[in-house]
């Protein structure tokens, strides 16, 4: 029985604060991050209607020289 992890709660506000951080655009943040997928997605995340997958988790960690970890942990601040 495979048993359901929690999402985390604040990736969200998270991906968010990263990019009005970086001062970037949505489409902007799509470029940095080497995002293949359409702009709004960036949307999808800083809304919490979508999960990134671990390779974008992975790209927004590495733009702002942090662990995937610090991402994730809602008991972690950026």
């Amino acid at each position: 029985m495979s048993k359901k992890l929690p999402r985390p709660k604040r990736l969200a506000g998270k991906l968010l604060a990263i990019r009005q951080r970086l001062g970037l655009s949505q489409t902007e943040m799509k470029t940095r991050l080497g995002f293949a997928g359409h702009y709004g997605h960036i949307s999808a995340y800083e809304l919490g209607r979508r999960q990134p997958s671990v390779l974008v988790l992975l790209a927004y960690a590495r733009v702002v020289g942090v662990h995937i970890d610090d991402l994730v942990d809602d008991d972690i601040e950026i």
